[in-house]
């Protein structure tokens, strides 16, 4: 054997030796990516993400970052759920989808009815119930700020009239393009965690 062959087949085995090595670490980085950003309850985030013309993956950023997919958070504020509703706008979507499905509340996944001061709000707790009302009315607000992710996503947290004043009286843009100027540094926080969310969701998958 050759000197030349002899330094040729280590430098080949040194190449094959360090690819299967960077295989091995784009592997475990995968799988550990995978771990940090799940794809839990898809049937049901499949489901109405696409019965509201959402990208799935927004609304798997929108969860973890609400609640890391555990469907019994609870906020101090009283929010609830896998994509913490608040009782008075879960009651609300409801209705719409309701008035939409053109359905009787008896066979709706939540009866409003059910969620007031005298009862318990059980209902919410439910991955599909909470995924349901959660992606309709993320939906709603999109739609409601011409596809405006950003501003979506600021009233979702802070609540829709905040955001419209915020407008009005010009501390944010119109555009959404001014993040750091969300008077509510918790609100500015979790769009930013939410649209960095969304974008390793569609890096990874």
């Amino acid at each position: 054997m050759t000197k030349k062959l002899i330094i040729f087949l280590v430098i080949l085995i040194v190449i094959l030796a360090a690819t299967l090595i960077l295989f091995k670490i784009v592997r475990i980085q995968d799988v550990v990516l995978r771990q940090i950003y799940p794809l839990q309850y898809e049937t049901y985030v499949e489901k109405y993400s696409e019965k509201n013309n959402l990208d799935k993956y927004l609304v798997y950023a929108v969860i973890k970052v609400e609640s890391n997919f555990k469907p019994e958070a609870t906020s101090s504020a009283g929010a609830i759920g896998l994509m913490q509703l608040m009782e008075e706008t879960a009651v609300e979507r409801l209705n719409v989808i309701s008035s939409s499905e053109n359905s009787s509340n008896e066979n709706n996944l939540l009866n409003a009815a059910s969620i007031n001061e005298e009862t318990d709000n059980n209902d919410l707790y439910d991955p599909e119930t909470n995924i349901k009302i959660g992606t309709s009315y993320l939906a709603y607000l999109i739609e409601l700020y011409d596809g405006n992710i950003v501003l979506a996503l600021t009233a979702y947290n802070a609540g829709l009239g905040n955001v419209e004043n915020w407008i009005k009286d010009g501390i944010i843009k119109a555009d959404g393009s001014d993040i750091e100027n969300i008077p509510y540094k918790e609100t500015e926080n979790y769009v930013r965690k939410i649209l960095s969310s969304y974008q390793m969701y569609l890096k990874i998958y």
